[in-house]
């Protein structure tokens, strides 16, 4: 889809300068926990868009998206202010590091992908297989969603942004038929990510890796 209007319809806090944006699913979108969309607005008379990752576990009503808000960014802030009936336009989806039926998903989440991993281990819980997070961040969000998936069944490790992730990705990375593996994050979390998934005797090149910069 190229540049359709999409509606607000709702907006929830999910942790300190970070919200969930919840619009409504326009007519014939169909997308996976995992791939990105291409959301934008006018600022100051020029069409402003940014990408960002599909954070819900299902599109057909709704879709979610995670947003960290820059005080100082140019679109962040508008996101921010957005409410219920509000209008973006959207295109997409992209990508192709998303879950499709996979009985075992592993998500390694650094900073915002903690997004798409909610999205894909509730997913992969529905559907009746086993999901397991890791995710490493100075500030975590979502919490109240990380904690309901570790209630549900799914191995969660919340780690600080400096700690080690080897013993817990060590946990999680079993090598068992049908898993996999998604890594989401900035340049030095996937570094660090792919180190970990070698270091505990899993296939880094058989990761479904997103760069977020």
């Amino acid at each position: 889809m190229e540049d359709v209007t999409v509606t607000v319809a709702s907006v929830r806090s999910v942790g300190p300068d970070a919200i969930a944006i919840a619009f409504e699913s326009p007519e014939g979108f169909d997308a996976r926990p995992g791939q990105f969309v291409k959301l934008g607005t006018e600022v100051d008379g020029e069409h402003e868009s940014r990408f960002y990752t599909i954070s819900s576990p299902n599109v057909a009503e709704t879709f979610d998206v995670t947003v960290e808000i820059d005080p100082d960014g140019t679109l962040g802030p508008l996101l921010a202010d957005l409410s219920a009936g509000d209008t973006l336009t959207m295109s997409g989806p992209y990508g192709n590091a998303y879950y499709e039926d996979d009985p075992r998903v592993v998500v390694l989440a650094g900073g915002p992908g903690v997004g798409p991993a909610i999205g894909i281990a509730r997913r992969a819980l529905n559907d009746g297989g086993e999901a397991a997070v890791v995710y490493r961040d100075e500030t975590p969000l979502h919490e109240a969603d990380l904690d309901t998936l570790d209630a549900d069944g799914a191995t969660v490790h919340v780690l600080d942004a400096d700690d080690d992730m080897a013993d817990a990705v060590g946990d999680v990375v079993t090598g068992s038929d049908g898993e996999q593996v998604f890594v989401y994050g900035f340049a030095d979390f996937l570094d660090a990510a792919t180190g970990a998934i070698e270091a505990a005797g899993g296939d880094p090149d058989g990761a479904k890796v997103e760069n977020f910069g």
